[in-house]
Parts: structure tokens; sequence; C-alpha cells
């Protein structure tokens, strides 16, 4: 079959998606009716069913809901933040500054969750050993001169949130092998560096969804939600309390390029 006849033979095929049925009168997410969801779960309940495909239990539902509280917002310095407010301080629509503030969520913002939920995931599968471990992978990034995300804080010696999710996580039963890990990591952190290097809420969330069985491809997307509703606040605050196109982020710069000059 040539690669034209090939596509035509495709072409009345249905691709699938195992998330959302929609039918004339009838929504249903994960198999569930969307009016039943709207008026039995809450909004944390229903981000867990749509990625993880099933209902969560009672303890699954509240380590839920502190998992996306604890990131809504962290001031009007962040990237996300502050992109969001400069979109929307240039004459632009919310969805627009909203738009704007996630796009700036990548590996350096955001992104740790991600990235360090992979390394926790990965290392857990090497083996039982989570001390051996955790001073292998440490011992390599120092050689490498490779910093391991979710530790360490700009602002906080001790990040408030992570005490407060590590709590819930042992009160829930969400402290497994990789939220060990990534304390045992920070001991030898501060064994080798000298210096306390503590484990930020984003590594916090990486240990936690890990213990939840969540993939770690999913890492940026716990930030997004949680992250969302706080980059709306801004976007408005900024529209209705601060005049367009004011002076935002650091204006304090200092010019290097060359010295004034002619066209020959």
């Amino acid at each position: 079959m040539n690669a034209d006849k090939s596509f035509t033979a495709r072409r009345g095929e249905k691709w699938k998606t195992s998330i959302s049925d929609i039918k004339k009168g009838e929504i249903r997410v994960r198999g569930y009716d969307i009016a039943e969801l709207m008026e039995k779960l809450t909004f944390s309940q229903v981000i867990f069913l749509i990625l993880k495909g099933e209902l969560p239990n009672s303890k699954e539902s509240k380590m839920m809901e502190a998992i996306l509280v604890s990131s809504i917002d962290h001031g009007a310095t962040p990237p996300s933040s502050l992109a969001t407010r400069t979109v929307i301080s240039g004459g632009n629509p919310l969805n627009a500054a909203v738009a704007g503030g996630v796009l700036t969520i990548g590996d350096s913002h955001g992104g740790a969750i991600e990235q360090c939920a992979k390394i926790f995931q990965e290392t857990v599968k090497k083996g039982e050993d989570l001390d051996s471990l955790a001073s292998e992978l440490v011992s390599d990034c120092s050689a490498k001169k490779k910093r391991i995300p979710g530790y360490g804080h700009r602002l906080h010696e001790t990040d408030p949130r992570t005490v407060e999710l590590f709590k819930l996580a042992e009160e829930l039963g969400f402290s497994g092998k990789h939220l060990k890990l990534a304390q045992v990591i920070e001991k030898k952190l501060e064994e080798t560096s000298g210096k306390k290097l503590p484990l930020n809420v984003d590594g916090a969330i990486a240990a936690v969804v890990s213990d939840m069985g969540f993939d770690w491809k999913l890492g940026k997307g716990f930030f997004i939600i949680s992250r969302v509703p706080g980059l709306i606040a801004h976007a408005y605050e900024e529209l209705t309390r601060e005049k367009p196109m004011r002076k935002l982020g650091n204006t304090d710069f200092e010019y290097d390029g060359p010295k004034p000059r002619k066209i020959p």
C-alpha cells in the first residue's frame, strides 16, 4: 500500500481519549457525571480524578488540597507574577496576561517539582538502601558541579510550606520512600557542603506526589494548577489599582555597549 492509500485508510479511524465522554445532554469525566461531581466533590478532588483517573479517598483528598494551596502565590516578584502584571499593564486582556505568566514557568521557575520528582522516582527504583543512594547522588552532582533541584531557597532558611506538607504526609500515610529519600538527600547536602540547603516547597511536593503514585511528568502541572489563581489575582490588582504601562521589575540598569559612533 502506498503512502496516499495508507493515509486514506486511516482517515476514518478515530483517535481515543480516556478523559471525558461528551454527548448531547451528557458530560462525563473519567466516567462520572459532571453534575454529580459538581454536587459531591471539591475542585481539588476532581483535579485528582482527572489527573489520576480514579476518585481520591479522604486522605488523598486532604493531601491534594494542601499541595494545591501551598503554591498559590509567592508575591509580586517571581517571573510568572511579574510577567502577568507586565502583560496586563501593556493594555492586554486577562487571558493574555495569565498566559504570559504561565509561559514563564519552566526549568528555572516552577520546574523543580518535575525535575526533582524524576530524580526521586528514578533513584528509588535503584534499590532499598536510601542512605547509600543519596550519598551516590550527592557525590555525583557535586563532581559535575550540578545543583540538585528542590533544595535551597533565596528567602526561607526553612520553608514553612515544606514543614506543613511533610507533617500532613506523615499523618495521612504518604511518608514513603520518596519522602524519606528527600530528607536523606537534604542531610547529605548539608554534610558535604557545610551549609544548610533546606528542602523547599517544590522538592516537598515532588516527594509527596511521588509517594502518592503520580508520574514525575505531571510535575509542572501541579505548579501551574496551583499558581494560576494567584496570577489572576495579580492581573486583576494591576488592572484596578495601577496605572497602565508603569515601570515594573528592576529598572536600575547600566549600559555597557559601544560608545556613540557614526556609520562610515
